[in-house]
């Protein structure tokens, strides 16, 4: 088999897993069984569309990771991950969708004949991939063990990118650009929206040059008009009428890294209610960037945020922004810090966030929004370099 050719250099995975071990020391963790395919690719490499089975990594305090999947699935790990060919585990295609075995079961196997059945094990409990079924059939298969709450530990450990990470990103903005130029270029009156995001997505996997395109966690948003209340509806066959607003959320993506990037298009001339909106956004926007510096707190960003919209009469009501990296379907968001009054998080330099402060009004919505990584000092840099404003087209 040829050499892998891995994202990253082994000190990089090395360090990574050292931080996570230190974590699973705090904790007392014996053992930690991660599922959600991002903290698997970011401490091992593996990269598949195959995370709609139970696959996951097994992180022990003495050995390398083990990749633990269905067999099928065994030959990719093999060709991505960082660790030998004996630290590459699978199970029987007879345990998938099996209303009769599970594959905690094989999962329970492996853990006790590395002595761990009676270990303190922390799995991923609040996370889309790590099911109700997946713990109830952990727990039956390992009695003497004691399965904890591990969610998310590994995710704070991503907070802060290497300088490779953020090269990454910085690939990833330059597509996320070229999308939100495509998009403003073409949308016109008449044309059926699905024809528009077909050219996106085109787009998006031709990348940028020699930057090949990965494809992106989330589908390109893009609602139109009163549509345009809704943050999260993709797209269908009308074609875009004068005298609406639609907002672009795109990314660009490479590696599995994302600089996810939102610009509004009005054709037409927007009214004097969506011309307040936008001065008070963009206002909000500096502001937050503003105190978006090392040692401010999360909650300092959404703030800066609030006040030019609460003066303009504005309630929003949501959080602002959130951690943005390595990630895979359905979210390009690592689930732990937001930008929100609440959250006291100190913010720490390498930190990259999306500062998505959309605005969702009964019936109109606009978003103007940049993925930021915080400096050293001084406020956040932006990853893409466009204009902050509402792009109109008459």
């Amino acid at each position: 088999m040829a050499p892998i050719d891995l994202p990253f250099t082994l000190a990089e995975y090395t360090r990574r897993l050292t931080n996570v071990r230190a974590e699973m020391a705090r904790r007392g963790l014996d053992v930690l069984f991660v599922e959600d395919p991002s903290n698997i690719a970011w401490l091992t490499g593996y990269d598949g569309w195959s995370f709609y089975v139970h696959q996951g990594v097994i992180v022990t305090h003495e050995h390398d990771p083990f990749w633990w999947g269905r067999r099928q699935d065994s030959n990719g790990a093999l060709r991505t991950v960082w660790m030998s060919s004996d630290h590459v585990l699978s199970y029987a295609d007879h345990f998938v969708q099996s209303t009769e075995r599970h594959p905690m079961q094989d999962l329970a196997g492996h853990l006790l004949d590395m002595s761990l059945g009676r270990a303190r094990i922390g799995v991923e409990m609040d996370n889309y991939y790590f099911s109700a079924k997946a713990y109830t059939s952990l727990v039956a298969a390992l009695p003497d063990a004691d399965i904890l709450d591990a969610t998310a530990l590994v995710n704070w450990q991503r907070g802060v990118k290497s300088e490779a990470e953020i090269d990454y990103m910085r690939r990833a903005a330059r597509i996320s650009e070229r999308l939100v130029d495509l998009a403003r270029e073409r949308i016109e009156p008449g044309l059926p929206k699905n024809m528009l995001v077909a050219d996106i997505m085109a787009e998006a996997i031709r990348g940028n040059g020699e930057d090949w395109g990965d494809y992106a966690a989330i589908v390109p948003l893009l609602p139109s008009g009163t549509d345009a209340a809704a943050p999260h509806l993709t797209w269908d066959g009308r074609p875009f009428r004068k005298g609406e607003a639609t907002f672009f959320e795109l990314s660009g993506c490479y590696h599995r890294y994302h600089a996810p990037f939102c610009r509004t298009v009005f054709l037409g001339e927007p009214p004097e209610t969506i011309k307040r909106a936008e001065a008070a956004l963009v206002e909000g926007l500096e502001a937050g960037l503003a105190a978006a510096r090392p040692g401010n707190r999360a909650c300092d960003v959404a703030n800066a945020l609030a006040a030019p919209l609460e003066k303009a009469g504005i309630e929003r009501g949501a959080r602002c922004g959130y951690p943005i990296g390595l990630s895979y379907p359905p979210d390009w968001g690592e689930r732990t810090i937001s930008f929100r009054a609440e959250d006291e998080t100190l913010l720490e330099a390498g930190m990259t966030f999306h500062f998505m402060p959309g605005l969702w009004m009964k019936d109109w919505g606009l978003e103007i929004t940049e993925s930021i990584v915080i400096r050293e000092d001084g406020p956040a840099e932006c990853l893409c370099d466009r204009p902050r404003e509402l792009f109109v087209k008459p």
